[in-house]
């Protein structure tokens, strides 16, 4: 590494020779290491509990070829568009597809897999801007990003997010990190609390079918904590996984508590805290790296969770979901927290 500042230093290099700064975050009993390529959070470790809480790599190269969003900051419209397209007053948009015939995260290029830049930087936080131009990824309008990561106290990690856009288009970022809070190689045995009574059935390309349902009686029902595994386990099918939007409100509003993940190996608990609609569970069925993670670790199935706050997945092109749609002169404007605990 080369080091350009007390707590920024280059972590690597792209295929055309742009460097990627780390930058190193301290405070409330916290220590994050924030890329500016993708904004992602690295590394984030708890005073008192040594295994890293997030799934990452030691090098960057590691990121472009084999990340499945490790800790990115995604969009421009976060999860899934289905068919790659939406309407906007009667004009029809058509999005890359990088999902099947799906456009997943913005696109193959979306903004968790593009440069941003540091416009201001502390001993706890980092701010950090992106300009996305009219038409990239299909979507319309010049759009300012602005991403903020802040180490706040009680083990806080404070991430705001704004998006302003000079033409009306789909807007909504989310963070992508895949927990672990044990340090053990599955997070199945992790009970999950999740404060919602609906949730999204999906079609096989995990596309909304435009139903909102009871998660009462139903796997999908986090309402009282329960290991992440254990519906999972029960499944005589075998075919039930955990990738939905769990549906918190209809549209923006104040930060609130949403979710709680703890591990009874370490003692870690997790309290997610958001202003959006939605938060996308993820239990990280699909997780499979060919090089080795944090620490030297392997990387498989279940090995980190997801709790993606957002928008509901393809809400531009669903009527009864939260509105998706930033115009000009409007002001979008997320925050996520994720508050660690050790018993």
């Amino acid at each position: 590494m080369t080091i350009v500042g007390a707590n920024k230093e280059i972590f690597g290099q792209t295929e055309d020779g742009q460097s990627v700064y780390r930058v190193t975050l301290t405070g409330g009993g916290l220590t994050a290491n924030i890329l500016t390529w993708g904004a992602i959070l690295q590394d984030l470790r708890l005073e008192g509990h040594q295994p890293p809480l997030v799934l990452g790599f030691d090098n960057f190269a590691d990121y472009p070829a084999h990340s499945p969003y490790f800790g990115a900051t995604v969009g421009r419209f976060a999860n899934r568009i289905g068919g790659g397209s939406f309407e906007i007053d009667g004009q029809k948009f058509l999005t890359d597809t990088n999902n099947g015939e799906n456009t997943l995260h913005g696109g193959s290029a979306g903004i968790g897999k593009r440069h941003w830049k540091i416009a201001d930087l502390g001993s706890s936080h980092v701010y950090l801007t992106l300009d996305d131009p009219d038409g990239t990824m299909g979507f319309p309008g010049n759009c300012a990003m602005t991403c903020d990561f802040t180490l706040k106290d009680d083990g806080c990690l404070h991430i705001a997010y704004s998006v302003r856009s000079d033409a009306p288009t789909p807007a909504g970022l989310a963070h992508h990190s895949y927990f672990n809070l044990s340090g053990e190689a599955d997070c199945r045995d992790h009970e999950v609390q999740i404060f919602a009574k609906h949730y999204l059935p999906v079609n096989d390309a995990l596309i909304p079918n435009g139903d909102v349902v009871a998660v009462a009686g139903t796997p999908f029902d986090f309402q009282t904590a329960k290991p992440i595994g254990r519906d999972l386990g029960g499944d005589a099918s075998g075919d039930l996984i955990y990738d939905h939007n769990f549906c918190l409100s209809n549209g923006r509003r104040g930060l609130q508590d949403v979710a709680i993940a703890k591990s009874a190996v370490s003692g870690v608990q997790m309290t997610v805290a958001t202003t959006e609609p939605g938060l996308q569970f993820y239990a990280g069925h699909k997780v499979a790296t060919p090089v080795p993670g944090l620490q030297g670790e392997a990387y498989g199935a279940y090995a980190g969770f997801c709790m993606e706050t957002q928008n509901w997945p393809d809400a531009p092109n669903h009527d009864n979901f939260p509105n998706a749609i930033v115009r000009p002169g409007e002001d979008l404007r997320q925050v996520t927290e994720y508050r660690f605990t050790k018993a």
